[in-house]
């Protein structure tokens, strides 16, 4: 069975993002207060946050909802850095978390998979 992932959107108390990565039987989480990156050339702060249970994957109430949802490919990660692709609801897209001092950054990379 491949690793799911979900992107949750808050809309409370502030607007961000949550990515969770399922890893080890867990959600590995990081909170994206902007978002996924679609430009390779503007990386976006990515902040570990703790690990949730995998009932996440689809949970959503009236200040959460999922903004995406599939299946996520390791491409080659290190302790310092994973390199993954989300196949999700609108298709497949390459992204890194570099591990920096405090927190991570969360890079969209130019090489992307074949529509």
């Amino acid at each position: 069975m491949k690793p799911a992932f979900v992107l949750h959107e808050h809309h409370k108390p502030q607007h961000h993002f949550d990515l969770r990565l399922e890893q080890d039987g867990v959600l590995r989480s990081w909170a994206v207060p902007k978002g996924l990156p679609t430009d390779a050339g503007k990386d976006r702060l990515a902040v570990a946050v703790d690990d949730h249970d995998l009932d996440h994957l689809r949970y959503s109430d009236a200040d959460k909802e999922i903004a995406d949802i599939g299946w996520w490919e390791d491409e080659g990660s290190t302790e310092r850095r994973l390199l993954f692709t989300l196949h999700g609801r609108s298709g497949s897209r390459r992204f890194a978390l570099i591990r920096t001092d405090r927190d991570w950054l969360l890079h969209l990379t130019k090489n992307q998979p074949a529509r």
